[in-house]
């Protein structure tokens, strides 16, 4: 039976359930991914989100279409990877035919930064635009129900948006309490584009969790049931109207992070202020370079406010 968690609406009326299970391993086991996706499918999942950089599409759709489950009750999203920005038909359809579920919900690009030969350039080459103007083409495919971008910025969304004739459908952005992207999300809500969450629990690096323990605590006491600090922080992430993608592969957490809480006004004002307190406002990802670059790209060239290691400037 599929959770009872809210579904967003996307901009050209598609629904999409709030909460997915995040696919992105550090290894490329199929067994393991596989057994993940089955456990979360058995706990109610039906949103899982994968990319072609992650490895692991066949696995996911394995475990899809050995659900059973009708495929319309499933939304997959899948990413352009950085080197196929010039080969974008050629890309989808062969992340189309390694999952094999016969479509696709919703198709990010993964990156705005193209790469050539494995090797990131500050050049755009393709452009972000340019490759935009080729994935909006997918849609006459009639294999592809919504397209969207991830790690895009306001000021790379501005540059896009005059171009673009289809909005992104969805932004997928690193956010938790430590990195709450308000101005973001308060960008895309009035653009029309969901923002979705990566890294909603800080990949392993959850410095904002020992804040929330006293309010996780609250809601065991209230509600007479266990909730932890991950529930406390992926409630705060949908209640804001943000998609959540959490991670696991122990059954038990995987069962958890599905089950949200409502939480308090004052609950949700407080976890929005952790990142106000001195060394939290940060990424907590480790993608980024020490000479201050993510993927070739400046912070600045990603309209990004940070200083290097990810600390927010």
């Amino acid at each position: 039976m599929a959770a009872n968690i809210p579904t967003f609406v996307l901009n050209n009326g598609i629904k999409m359930p709030s909460v997915g299970l995040g696919c992105w391993t550090e290894y490329s086991s199929h067994k393991r991914v596989y057994n993940m996706c089955k456990t979360a499918i058995k706990s109610g999942y039906r949103h899982f989100d994968t990319a072609e950089m992650y490895a692991n599409e066949d696995s996911v759709g394995a475990a899809i279409r050995d659900s059973g489950l009708p495929r319309e009750e499933l939304f997959v999203t899948t990413k352009l990877n950085n080197d196929a920005h010039h080969t974008v038909r050629r890309a989808f359809d062969t992340s189309l035919k390694t999952l094999n579920v016969g479509y696709i919900d919703l198709y990010l690009m993964h990156w705005p930064q193209a790469a050539r030969g494995g090797l990131f350039s500050a050049e755009q080459n393709p452009s972000f635009v340019e490759t935009w103007k080729e994935m909006e083409k997918l849609l006459d495919t009639g294999k592809v129900k919504a397209i969207g971008v991830s790690n895009f910025s306001i000021k790379t969304l501005s540059d896009l948006l005059p171009h673009a004739k289809v909005v992104p459908a969805v932004n997928q952005v690193e956010i938790h309490p430590c990195l709450p992207q308000e101005d973001l999300v308060q960008f895309c809500k009035e653009k029309g584009i969901v923002v979705e969450a990566y890294s909603p629990l800080g990949q392993g690096n959850a410095l904002f969790m020992p804040h929330l323990e006293p309010i996780a605590k609250k809601y065991s006491e209230s509600l007479s049931k266990s909730i932890t600090p991950a529930q406390i922080a992926l409630s705060w992430g949908v209640q804001r109207g943000v998609a959540i993608l959490p991670k696991s592969e122990n059954e038990g957490r995987i069962k958890a992070n599905i089950d949200l809480v409502t939480l308090a006004d004052e609950d949700m004002t407080a976890i929005s202020s952790i990142h106000k307190q001195k060394g939290m406002h940060r990424s907590l990802l480790g993608y980024h370079s020490s000479d201050g670059t993510v993927f070739g790209w400046s912070y600045e060239k990603l309209g990004w406010n940070m200083k290097k290691g990810g600390i927010v400037a």
